[in-house]
């Protein structure tokens, strides 16, 4: 598999004059952990709920008074330009690792874990973002290849893009994150949250009328309270 295969292509971006408190509301209205940055369409940083944290309270100290003999004086800049910081462009993450969409899995795993990183984006070859791979992406991955697959990806790809598209058209539907749709071997495998048990019998139904389609795996959960956004059935599906 390789990153086209398992990336969520709808990315939620932000610019780099977005305001910091734009950019909070974005993390927590899409239950995200983290935005990239996009300027001329192409990844200039990103912005993680780490960097936000520290403005919980600029005012308190974030150290004790004899750590500043430790610290260089550039550390205790940086660390009070992201307590105050108003926006994207001067709390972000610069230079952002990324990688293409033939990526293989297993080289973007080494990556995330020799980076320290837990998410990268997935850009063309002219350095535009047509997604973003996160540890949740991997994972979801991870259990769809729990049986060796025999078929080819473009077959499981064409039954993926099939379905997104057949789901996208129903009115009654919860519009999947493209990263919790994978198809392994022709069995496709739904992951997220639905608001009904209805809803969720209606997206299996719908997954094994697509043409080529050998069973579906139901790993999905279901709000009690999509207000609320309280869960029941299966647990949260990992997010980073």
């Amino acid at each position: 598999m390789i990153a086209a295969d398992i990336m969520t292509k709808n990315v939620i971006t932000v610019t780099p004059d977005t305001p910091v408190i734009d950019i909070a509301r974005l993390l927590m209205d899409n239950r995200i952990s983290a935005v990239p940055v996009i300027e001329n369409g192409r990844p200039v940083g990103i912005v993680s709920e780490g960097d936000l944290l520290r403005q919980v309270e600029p005012g308190a100290p974030r150290q004790p008074k004899w750590l500043e003999l430790v610290f260089s004086r550039d550390t205790l800049a940086a660390e009070y330009i992201h307590a105050h910081a108003r926006t994207a462009r001067q709390i972000m993450t610069r230079n952002p690792i990324t990688v293409m969409e033939d990526t293989a899995i297993s080289d973007i795993v080494d990556i995330l874990e020799s980076k320290r990183i837990k998410r990268v984006p997935v850009v063309d070859i002219s350095g535009h973002v047509v997604g973003i791979v996160s540890r949740s992406n991997l994972l979801h991955a991870l259990v769809a290849r729990a049986q060796p697959p025999v078929r080819g990806g473009d077959e499981d790809s064409r039954i993926r893009d099939a379905y997104i598209a057949e789901i996208r058209a129903q009115a009654w539907a919860d519009l999947p994150d493209e990263g919790n749709v994978i198809v392994d071997n022709a069995v496709v495998h739904l992951w997220g949250a639905v608001r009904s048990p209805e809803v969720r019998k209606a997206m299996t139904v719908a997954a094994l009328n697509i043409p080529g389609v050998k069973g579906v795996e139901d790993h999905m959960g279901e709000r009690l309270n999509p207000d609320a956004m309280t869960w029941g059935g299966w647990p949260e599906p990992p997010h980073v």
